[in-house]
């Protein structure tokens, strides 16, 4: 094909459509180049975020328990303070994440990561409200005896606990099939979620003077299935993150 001398004569880094004759950008491999090495760090930073959320969430169910059943005032103070490093965090992460939308042009596997780490984030937050509910409900009995019998808390928290622990392990790996059964595992929370309501609900019933007590036990039963419930939601975000599939695994 012959070129005329406008085509030769062209400013560099720009080329002359032939069928409309307007100016097109050439593609500078550089620049692209760069916003793929940010975007890939902007997805280390969300990653190493979500975490570094989720061990905060995991040692807040273990002390909030533990100041509930030891009748700790400090340690469940100290748990409803350090919920504000869980909330700095899922800001930074959904900053970095809105930032990546606007500037980087991710493709859609990184489209698909930074939603996903996004409603992650989001889950690990109301996560560690949860415990804060936790914490408040065992500075509020901190004073009161225990209930006899005494009912399984322990238990159900550790479940929980172990929940968020395999599932930061599955998320780490990136193993689809070890998040599915993580989230399988949800109705051995259930189980014992039942259980306690039961057992409460006879000891209130047999006894009336443990009314208040039992009815803050219930809560927070209540706040670990929430927790537990999260998990299964973050084993399906991981499914969507892998794979680009919508499960729903609960």
């Amino acid at each position: 094909m012959a070129m005329n001398d406008e085509t030769l004569d062209a400013p560099e880094g720009t080329r002359s459509s032939e069928q409309d004759g307007a100016e097109v950008p050439a593609v500078n491999g550089a620049a692209v180049r760069k916003r793929s090495s940010l975007l890939a760090e902007e997805q280390r930073r969300i990653r190493e975020l979500i975490l570094t959320m989720g061990d905060q969430v995991d040692a807040a169910i273990s002390q909030a328990t533990l100041g509930l059943v030891n009748r700790d005032p400090s340690l469940c103070k100290k748990v409803i303070a350090e919920d504000q490093l869980v909330n700095d965090m899922q800001r930074e992460a959904g900053q970095i994440c809105f930032t990546a939308l606007l500037t980087e042009s991710p493709g859609p596997p990184e489209l698909r990561e930074i939603m996903g780490f996004l409603h992650m984030a989001s889950e690990l937050e109301r996560m560690g409200d949860h415990c804060v509910n936790i914490a408040r409900i065992g500075r509020t009995l901190a004073d009161f005896p225990d209930l006899r019998p005494a009912v399984d808390i322990p238990r159900m928290s550790q479940y929980c606990a172990e929940q968020v622990r395999d599932m930061l392990g599955a998320l780490v790996a990136r193993d689809v099939a070890r998040a599915r059964a993580i989230a399988a595992r949800d109705d051995r929370v259930d189980r014992v979620y039942h259980r306690l309501l039961d057992d409460l609900f006879h000891l209130m019933v047999s006894d009336s003077d443990t009314v208040f007590r039992a009815t803050n036990y219930i809560l927070v039963a209540h706040n670990l299935e929430r927790i537990a419930d999260r998990v299964t939601n973050l084993a399906e975000d991981l499914v969507f993150v892998e794979t680009g599939d919508i499960e729903e695994l609960g």
